[in-house]
């Protein structure tokens, strides 16, 4: 980076390596259409932000791979701030199309696009986004009797994926992760998701805040686990609804227990008496579409 060209941006960085991720965001509008090495500055921000959990709660950015997820965010309502794309596998016509749309367009060399693809089918496509809030305030219920599944402390990304894929194909009026422990924009939950963490109205918060909203809103609270429950096919799931699930581990907390109008459990006939969360979760899920014929 020319050490004059920074003197006039009036930056208070002027070793271009120590630059937040912002003012490198806008040092690229500027200056980088094309980028061929992956030492180059805004690579190896990028790559942290692929990488670190922590810078993508910092910047509120992460990142999106392949045309079907960038598709499906553009659709969520996400912005997208940066689109790098490997003109082998993603056409220049392609990438001038996104630009009407105020994004930076970067074209990238192979060996970059390598550095910073997640996995080896992407497309030629790889883009910056910007982070939503998941605040239930947000939360946008699309009947008079909304269906919410509710994941406590869910951790390993592959069942979170699963359990967004699971609320897309019924088509759950809301998601809510309570206590998360994960970063939702992991890029395992990206991919285990194949996208539906941008389609579906999520929301991540305490237990406590959870719950309040759901009393508020005179939700029925229906927990999942073998203690004290009742066969989860004998029960009503017309009013509105939530579905609560538990670690595989551990289960729900007594938090939850506590809060819920019933406990549920579905009959074990096999060796085991747990199944996988995402398995679950959909059984359960099902039932109550079922009992509302599908709506």
């Amino acid at each position: 980076m020319n050490s004059e060209l920074l003197n006039t941006l009036s930056l208070p960085f002027k070793n271009v390596n120590l630059l937040p991720f912002k003012y490198i965001e806008i040092i690229s509008k500027m200056y980088y259409k094309e980028i061929t090495s992956a030492q180059n500055p805004l690579i190896k921000q990028i790559l942290v932000l692929k990488e670190k959990s922590r810078e993508r709660k910092k910047t509120g950015q992460f990142l999106i791979e392949g045309k079907r997820e960038l598709s499906l965010a553009i659709k969520g309502g996400y912005t997208i701030e940066t689109l790098l794309y490997f003109p082998e596998l993603f056409s220049k016509s392609e990438a001038s199309a996104m630009s009407q749309h105020n994004i930076e367009i970067i074209e990238i060399s192979k060996d970059v696009f390598q550095k910073l693809a997640h996995r080896d089918t992407t497309e030629g496509v790889i883009a910056v986004v910007k982070a939503k809030d998941h605040k239930l305030e947000d939360l946008n219920f699309k009947s008079k009797n909304p269906l919410i599944l509710v994941a406590e402390a869910p951790e390993k990304p592959g069942n979170i994926g699963a359990l967004l894929r699971t609320a897309d194909a019924a088509n759950v009026d809301a998601v809510i992760i309570a206590n998360p422990k994960s970063d939702l924009y992991n890029p395992n939950i990206i991919r285990s998701s194949v996208g539906c963490v941008f389609t579906s109205d999520i929301a991540m918060v305490s237990s406590k805040e959870a719950i309040d909203f759901l009393n508020t809103y005179n939700f029925n609270i229906f927990a999942a686990i073998l203690q004290e429950s009742e066969p989860y096919h004998t029960q009503n799931y017309t009013l509105p609804t939530a579905i609560v699930v538990g670690t595989e581990a551990t289960g729900l907390t007594q938090e939850w227990r506590d809060a819920a109008t019933q406990n549920i459990s579905i009959p074990m006939k096999g060796v085991i008496d747990s199944m996988n969360v995402s398995v679950a979760a959909g059984i359960l899920i099902f039932e109550a579409k079922r009992q509302r014929n599908f709506k």
